[in-house]
């Protein structure tokens, strides 16, 4: 079963027991899908359980912490078992915690990954489907253009100028002819096996039809791919950043447990208590959950851009679509609605108009039915309206194509900008049918000047009424080539006519586009249009200003790359540009520091993909090779997504910082409580060890997990967008941290004042100082959480209620500190006591307190940044100097 080279198509067909025109039926394909599997390559296993538990437990801070509960137990003689039980209990929640966070990160992921899986045109049951590539199966009949990533080992059955880059699998670095051929010696190369298209290889030309013969690992790219199960998945670079973050603070907050462990000792304190005091307050202040919780708020981000219709391939994009400063565009599809309509036929000849739209019909793959009376075009959009054009003028695409069946082709590419055709005359001979635009197929026509003149003058009339215009050319043959090339069937032809048809704009995108310029997006428009179609359309949409110019490619071919960096920001559309153009221009906004994002559809819109800093595919008009080089992908082909899916990427990044800043402010008073008791004398610490263990269970996770699915906050699309390279801690950053870390320590260490020397209750003042301290750190991180929403925006302007998520959070903890503080048996286990309602009323007014002076600190924050208005000139009197 391995030579499939060395079988003939019909012998594939009949090994494998399919069908050329139906398929395989339904229920045989499941039945082939339990025997061989799904059609995916496997993964690096990933540890079991128990191993990533162990993983959790040994972690060097862990271990020094359950180390000195050790210590504590042994030196007490065993008295102190229940804190060491304690601490032992809080260590086994936290690394489930973490566990669970890892979890849901790993199933976020994987429903990404599910979400971009691509799509196969797969025959069944006598349909052809669009299918997952995953549930192909051995027999299945699928169909193949160009642009198209092979979805499985498959035996070519039919082919029209098929080429393939199989270059990640041979090393061949030119792509490769392909044909049906008959069987090949068994011993060929795996390079020159003509007769087969590989897993994971490209075609980069033509069409084809092909059975299955191996899926998933069991193809050529599956057997490579199983020498590197073993290998592990990278981190994305904001992971890396974040874990460098991690290490920066953890190594900060060692350095000041280690200064307080010393000062401690030549304060007399005893050893061993200090030891476990300093090991608890690190394990509770770094942020070592940080990296996990920043890829969670992505990956749940990123589900929600999917719900906007753009499915992120790659989580560092989120970070980058907030940075996007110029959004290059294609027109059709993207900014218009991808609907084109035959609105006019100009011919050289008044009885050309049927010439001319029997060759638009030929010289298409479009396919016709009838709906009643109404013809139905499927294919691209505008050679279906081609042929529904001609339908309506009674040439029906099925009967002609009967009378002039099709010999051969040459597939439109970018570069020649056309499509030819050659089909059988019903007389005798051939008809050659080309199509393409008329500024390149005029050149390859007939024409003397003055005809020349006169066609020119129509295309431009005809596009400057942003209609599209295709030309239409034909020339007869007595017999049909050895060999078709362009260059012996798209010379001397008889120039036939133009069709122009209108595609109009998108309704949503024209305030789409103002959103843009309010959020300091500028929209480009590149097109392989006519610069007059284009321009027209660009100032509809408001992408063309007053002032603003227009490329054409052929001006790009003589302009040198310096000078287009250096004017690249007067320009707002490029028309009839080639791939090649499309990088140029990328990589001249990225020269003068902007963050570029490029859409783009086919093969050789892949570079440019690549290039750009946010590479968008089309979902419904992109091929695979497109989507492989794209960062993102647009299910809808829209430009209003382009723009939705920023406003997302800046929601998340935000909401990334929401839950650095409230992380970070916490871990700062929690520091700055236990050093400065230190530091002073107190004749106790403030929190017990236990405390500060619960105080990281409690505040740490449900409510940075919240912030990261906060609403996307009403401003985000009305200031420019940020420097990539600014630093995290730009702007005030952290500033706003070192005050409001200061506030949560200096509240909790009022509460610790209040509860030993001030407010009298019902237990002894040291105890009562303690749980007063304890109560007032923990609610008050709670209530902080709230403040963090919003960097300028006051709480009662955004809703205190909408977001549901942090308002469980904030429950849940509340709840199990009520239950810490209150329910006898835990009061023991946490050395809490009793507080009279004074002493409550103290603890609820100092935990509110972050609440107030972060809503002054923002109230006065606005009122600085609201322009202010201008006293009116006085009038001076007549006469007066």
């Amino acid at each position: 079963m391995g030579a499939w080279h060395t079988y003939s198509a019909q012998q594939a067909i009949a090994e494998l027991e399919t069908d050329r025109t139906r398929g395989l039926t339904q229920g045989e394909a499941e039945r082939r899908l339990e025997r061989y599997g799904p059609n995916r390559l496997e993964g690096g296993r990933r540890p079991g359980l128990l191993r990533r538990l162990w993983g959790q437990l040994t972690d060097p801070m862990v271990l020094v912490l359950l180390a000195a509960a050790g210590l504590s137990l042994w030196a007490s003689g065993g008295e102190d078992w229940l804190d060491a039980a304690i601490i032992l209990v809080i260590v086994v929640v936290n690394a489930c915690i973490s566990l669970s966070q890892e979890d849901s990160a790993e199933k976020a992921l994987a429903a990404l990954r599910d979400m971009s899986a691509p799509l196969a045109r797969v025959v069944r049951d006598g349909k052809l489907i669009r299918l997952e590539t995953d549930r192909l199966v051995p027999g299945d009949i699928i169909h193949l253009e160009a642009g198209d990533l092979v979805p499985a080992d498959a035996r070519l059955l039919e082919a029209a100028g098929l080429q393939a880059d199989e270059s990640a699998l041979t090393g061949e670095s030119a792509p490769v002819s392909k044909g049906v051929l008959a069987a090949l010696p068994e011993d060929t190369p795996l390079a020159e096996r003509a007769n087969l298209v590989m897993a994971s290889t490209v075609l980069t030309r033509g069409r084809a039809a092909a059975v299955v013969i191996a899926t998933g690992m069991d193809t050529e790219v599956g057997r490579i791919a199983g020498l590197l199960l073993d290998q592990e998945e990278g981190e994305t670079p904001l992971q890396k950043k974040m874990a460098e973050i991690s290490r920066a603070l953890s190594f900060v907050c060692l350095c000041v447990c280690a200064v307080m462990f010393g000062v401690g000792l030549l304060q007399g304190r005893g050893m061993l208590d200090m030891f476990l005091t300093a090991v608890s307050l690190a394990v509770a202040a770094i942020p070592e959950g940080l990296p996990a919780i920043v890829t969670i708020v992505l990956a749940l981000g990123v589900g929600r851009m999917a719900k906007r219709r753009a499915i992120v391939k790659k989580l560092p994009a989120v970070e980058t679509l907030g940075c996007a400063g110029v959004i290059c565009s294609d027109k059709t599809g993207t900014l218009t609605q991808n609907k084109m309509t035959v609105v006019e036929v100009w011919t050289p000849r008044p009885s050309g108009r049927e010439t001319a739209l029997t060759i638009g019909a030929l010289c298409s793959d479009a396919a016709l039915t009838w709906k009643g009376r109404e013809p139905v075009s499927t294919g691209d959009p505008t050679e279906a309206a081609l042929v529904t054009a001609a339908a309506k003028e009674g040439l029906d695409k099925n009967e002609l194509e009967g009378a002039w069946p099709r010999r051969g082709e040459l597939p439109f590419d970018s570069e020649r900008k056309l499509m030819t055709t050659v089909h059988a005359k019903p007389g005798g001979g051939y008809r050659v049918c080309v199509k393409g635009a008329p500024d390149v197929l005029s050149r390859r026509c007939r024409l003397d000047s003055a005809a020349a003149r006169r066609l020119e003058a129509r295309n431009e009339a005809m596009a400057s009424r942003a209609l599209r215009v295709l030309g239409v050319a034909y020339k007869d043959l007595a017999l049909l080539p050895a060999q078709l090339s362009s260059a012996v069937l798209e010379q001397g032809l008889t120039f036939a006519g133009l069709i122009g048809m209108i595609d109009p704009p998108r309704p949503e995108v024209k305030a789409a586009v103002e959103r843009c310029f309010a959020a300091g997006i500028r929209p480009v428009m590149i097109t392989g249009d006519h610069k007059l179609t284009a321009v027209a359309i660009a100032r509809e949409l408001g992408i063309c200003r007053p002032g603003d110019l227009a490329l054409t490619g052929d001006d790009l071919d003589f302009l040198p790359q310096e000078v287009l960096e250096e004017e690249v920001d007067k320009f707002s559309v490029y028309a009839r540009v080639s791939p090649e153009h499309k990088m140029r221009i990328v990589q001249a906004w990225q020269a003068r520091g902007k963050v570029a994002a490029m859409t783009g559809d086919g093969v050789n819109d892949a570079p440019a993909l690549k290039a750009a800093d946010i590479g968008c595919a089309m979902g419904l008009s992109g091929t695979d090779v497109a989507k492989g080089a794209a960062d993102m992908i647009l299910t809808d082909d829209n430009f209003a997504t382009i723009v939705a899916a920023v406003e997302e990427g800046r929601g998340i990044y935000a909401n990334i910082k929401k839950a650095i800043h409230y992380l970070l402010s916490c871990n700062i008073g929690e520091i700055l409580t236990i050093f400065c008791a230190t530091l002073f004398r107190f004749p106790q610490m403030p929190l017990a060890p236990v405390q500060l263990l619960w105080l990281n269970l409690v505040t740490d996770s449900l409510p940075a997990l919240a912030l990261g699915v906060e609403p996307v906050e009403e401003g985000a699309m009305a200031r420019p967008p940020r420097d990539p390279h600014a630093s995290l801690f730009a702007h005030g950053f952290a500033r706003r941290l070192a005050w409001q870390g200061a506030m949560v320590g200096a509240l909790t260490l009022a509460a610790w004042l209040l509860g030993g020397w001030v407010l009298p209750g019902p237990a002894a003042p040291m105890a009562a100082a303690n749980t007063m301290a304890f109560a007032t750190l923990t609610l008050s991180q709670l209530f902080h959480a709230f403040d963090v929403r919003s960097e300028e925006a006051s709480l009662f302007h955004i809703g205190v209620f909408s977001n549901p998520a942090m308002n469980r959070a904030f429950l849940i903890g509340l709840v199990m500190q009520l239950a810490v503080l209150c329910v006898p048996p835990l009061q023991a286990v946490f050395r809490t006591v009793p507080m009279s309602p004074i002493q409550w009323a103290a603890v609820l007014a100092l935990a509110v307190t972050p609440v107030a002076v972060c809503e002054c600190a923002k109230a006065i924050a606005r009122r600085r940044a609201r322009p202010k208005k201008r006293r009116p000139a006085e009038k001076i009197p007549a006469g007066r100097p």
